[in-house]
């Protein structure tokens, strides 16, 4: 899998790591030495970011034999054998914690994405969104582990989809006043959300024909309240501080999304071990 930022950033990160010199430790004690280790997972959950795992390798040390057991989307267990890398014992130590900190990173978030999905679906299926609330450099490496865990991507920046804030909205003066900017710079060429803060901005922004609204903090009851003033056309996304707990109250309110930050921001890493033969 080809990915520019991932290419960059991995440049990046072998260059901090390593700078010129190398692992000073692993090429003393190892010097030619060959071997084959293995990668284990600790965890149970989803697997995401294996073949950025191999493509770390593969960038330290060409020569260096990577096999990859389990896909993207599998469902891990600990003690689950995952990949095994061979070649030259200090190729595999420098590229080791860079290639396992993309791999637990990705897998953190493909693992909590999918504990998200499936507490939707039980109660009434609303879709899971990311958000751009991600660490800079990292948006698209996040967003693919998000769908990889079953969730769907919201907007990738601000360059392809129009989203109406409150910034927006209140230096407007109005939702109304805020739309016909809208359309009267971009005529129709991208989508349009507007974030409401209450049921009266609800009203006005459905009347609008706008595409979708978020529902801002909201609690169930008035998410309910606002779903139930739309005009069959418009879509609703709840969105504030979501987690797997609220998705569970959320979703019955009948709304089509519900947006989860903690998806890329606070989610904690997935733990694998790489043990040397």
């Amino acid at each position: 899998m080809k990915d520019k930022y991932f290419e960059k950033i991995l440049e990046l990160a072998l260059e901090e790591d390593l700078k010129e010199v190398g692992d000073v430790t692993s090429r003393a004690i190892f010097a030619d030495d060959m071997t084959t280790a293995v990668l284990y997972s600790k965890d149970s959950g989803i697997l995401a970011g294996i073949d950025f795992f191999r493509q770390v390798f593969i960038k330290v040390d060409p020569s260096l034999s990577v096999t990859i057991f389990k896909k993207d989307g599998s469902l891990l267990k600990p003690g689950d054998k995952v990949a095994e890398i061979s070649g030259l014992t200090a190729a595999v130590l420098e590229a080791e914690r860079t290639a396992i900190n993309f791999l637990s990173f990705l897998s953190g978030i493909a693992t909590e994405t999918d504990l998200c999905v499936a507490a939707a679906k039980e109660n009434g299926g609303a879709v899971v969104l990311d958000t751009r609330k991600t660490l800079p450099g990292y948006r698209s490496l996040s967003k693919y582990a998000v769908s990889v865990g079953g969730g769907t991507n919201h907007r990738f920046g601000l360059y392809d989809m129009v989203m109406i804030k409150d910034n927006h909205i209140d230096a407007s003066g109005s939702i109304t006043a805020a739309v016909g900017k809208v359309r009267d710079k971009w005529d129709g060429a991208f989508e349009i959300e507007v974030e409401c803060r209450n049921l009266q901005e609800v009203r006005e922004a459905v009347s609008l024909g706008v595409d979708r609204i978020m529902l801002d903090n909201m609690d169930p009851n008035e998410t309910a309240q606002a779903v139930a003033l739309g005009d069959g056309t418009v879509s609703f996304e709840a969105s504030g501080n979501m987690h797997i707990e609220k998705i569970k109250k959320y979703s019955p309110t009948g709304v089509h999304f519900i947006s989860v930050g903690s998806l890329t921001h606070s989610v904690g890493a997935f733990d694998f071990t790489l043990k040397i033969g």
